[in-house]
């Protein structure tokens, strides 16, 4: 798809959608593309990056099969 069209698929398709947050999220994106300034985190962003880079250094992970069973798990005793 051409970036014509996918300006025009977008455009013809936008007016249906309802969902406020996934539309902030929309218009997070796009001002941030025509604005061009760099995207700055919250300090709380910028703690829970700090957060998960030391748990990837000391080994605080686990796979993605491993995750996918535990919420297999959980949901099953719901």
């Amino acid at each position: 798809m051409s970036t014509i069209e996918l300006k025009h698929f977008i455009i013809e398709h936008l007016s249906q959608i309802d969902d406020k947050p996934f539309l902030n999220a929309l218009k997070t994106i796009i001002e941030t593309k025509i604005s061009g300034d760099i995207y700055e985190l919250s300090s709380y962003q910028e703690k829970r990056i700090d957060s998960a880079r030391n748990d990837l250094k000391q080994s605080k992970t686990i796979t993605h099969n491993d995750l996918q069973k535990e919420i297999d798990q959980w949901l099953s005793t719901k």
